[in-house]
């Protein structure tokens, strides 16, 4: 029985090629970072944030009567949402606290399933 060192042995030795160096050419040794996908250009957008609040039906349905006052022109509730901020801004803190106290005030958080 003829062990494994005993064939090894018993082979001559190949004789090894001297390791050749790896020659790079420019191209190669310099790539270009990788792109991603989306890549953010500053100023084009806008963080934007997700809210959720509560109102009475009746404002709801103001929502709905601005927008067809708005003569055809196609706006989102979220858009005259802002667009009424953007109002309030503008008014002194005594108007704005005036408005605020003539608001319904509501119970705040989900209305409860019926």
């Amino acid at each position: 029985m003829v062990t494994r060192t005993a064939r090894a042995a018993a082979k001559p030795a190949s004789p090894r090629k001297p390791a050749t160096p790896k020659v790079t050419t420019k191209a190669t040794a310099t790539k270009p970072p990788k792109k991603h996908k989306k890549e953010k250009k500053s100023g084009d957008k806008v963080k934007v944030i997700r809210d959720s609040f509560t109102m009475p039906q009746s404002d709801y349905a103001l929502i709905a009567t601005l927008k067809e006052k708005a003569n055809g022109a196609h706006i989102k509730k979220s858009e005259l949402l802002r667009a009424g901020l953007r109002l309030l801004s503008k008014l002194t803190a005594a108007q704005l606290n005036k408005a605020v106290a003539d608001l319904e005030k509501i119970k705040t958080g989900r209305p409860k399933k019926v």
